[in-house]
């Protein structure tokens, strides 16, 4: 009242009066739409730090649960060899002995089958969880990540072999129906053999870019180990890896290394190798079902390999990688001149002729030296 008071007009005439009134109610209209700009702020302002209070306090329970983790005791590991019934299983800890215990009423008992690992409480030594399957590092390091760059257009001079090849292992995983219709079984597996330097290893890694199956590749030295039974147990997981992630192709570069033809042979460094080599073989085709598993071997001597290694139903198709004819070489020199400048004097034709008996890696070797 003290400020209408003194912002009154000295004549209070009735015009003067609605003037200083109009102009009064829009001062305070003003105000009022200030207020309510500085509440709508506010509130937003309120509504974000409750947003970020739930985001801290989620936090803090995230980071309390972690620590309460870190605090907790650790869990033996076990393997279960046999189980009684939903509630009683046997495991063998990883100290040794074996133990009668209970498990967890949280735990699926379809997962409790013997060699499964567990962990056991220290205390009871109760199933606590079911662990999955773990394979060796080297196992894991055979996978192959990133797809190759290599198609079958960068192979010049094998159109029959590829032709071959993708009947054996692309149709078999892209059109399975059609053995189906047929009435017969897939091939299993496919043997690459011939001279160095033929393209066996560039097929088998066009097959890994032309499908989408999983694909791991494995040389054969890598399977021979220094102790006893190491390499059949690298043989067995990478099979049992293939059938998890199936459908895959294997590709067993040198296979001669392992696949040799077994002998008397008193050294235990020749014995390993048969053991390997007799695991392979079982897991190739023996008796459980490998599934969706396909093979891909290569080898420069398949005049040394094992008959039993050969047999159909191990590798049912046997391609010879040869060495190039004139218009294979013809077809690998442009290939590998396809981006060269090449003069106007240079014929290919004459280098495929002069060329007779060379490889492919020849041939490149010619190309990346002219250039």
């Amino acid at each position: 009242m003290g400020d209408f008071a003194r912002q009154a007009p000295d004549k209070e005439t009735g015009e003067d009066i609605y003037q200083y009134l109009l102009e009064r109610i829009s001062n305070l209209e003003n105000r009022n739409l200030e207020l309510r700009e500085q509440f709508r702020q506010m509130e937003s302002e309120k509504r974000y730090i409750e947003t970020q209070k739930i985001r801290y306090e989620r936090e803090l329970r995230k980071l309390k649960s972690e620590i309460e983790q870190l605090r907790s005791p650790p869990l033996v590991i076990g393997t279960v060899t046999d189980v009684i019934d939903n509630n009683r299983v046997i495991v063998r800890s990883s100290a040794g002995p074996r133990f009668l215990v209970r498990t967890s009423q949280l735990i699926d008992p379809e997962l409790l089958k013997p060699g499964v690992r567990c962990t056991l409480n220290q205390q009871s030594l109760a199933i606590v969880d079911v662990l999955p399957t773990s394979y060796d590092a080297q196992v894991y390091g055979m996978e192959l990540v990133e797809c190759p760059d290599e198609t079958y257009e960068h192979i010049g001079g094998l159109e029959p072999q590829i032709e071959e090849l993708r009947e054996a292992v692309e149709l078999p995983l892209t059109k399975p129906h059609l053995f189906e219709r047929v009435g017969i079984s897939p091939p299993k597996g496919v043997l690459l053999y011939g001279p160095p330097g033929t393209g066996k290893t560039l097929l088998a890694r066009a097959v890994a870019h032309h499908t989408n199956a999983h694909f791991l590749r494995v040389v054969g030295s890598e399977l021979v180990q220094k102790y006893i039974g190491e390499g059949a147990r690298l043989v067995r997981e990478l099979f049992d890896l293939a059938k998890q992630k199936a459908p895959s192709i294997i590709f067993i570069d040198e296979i001669d290394a392992i696949g040799a033809h077994r002998s008397d042979s008193t050294t235990s460094g020749d014995r390993e190798v048969q053991r390997t080599l007799m695991q392979l073989l079982a897991e190739m085709d023996g008796f459980d079902n490998r599934g969706d598993v396909k093979i891909i071997a290569a080898t420069n001597r398949i005049d040394i390999l094992d008959r039993a290694l050969l047999r159909p139903g191990r590798f049912d198709r046997m391609i010879e990688i040869p060495l190039p004819d004139h218009q294979g070489r013809l077809a690998i020199l442009k290939i590998h001149t396809k981006h060269m400048n090449l003069g106007e004097d240079v014929d290919l034709t004459e280098v495929a002729r002069l060329t007779e008996g060379k490889n492919g890696a020849d041939l490149r070797a010619i190309c990346m030296e002219a250039g």
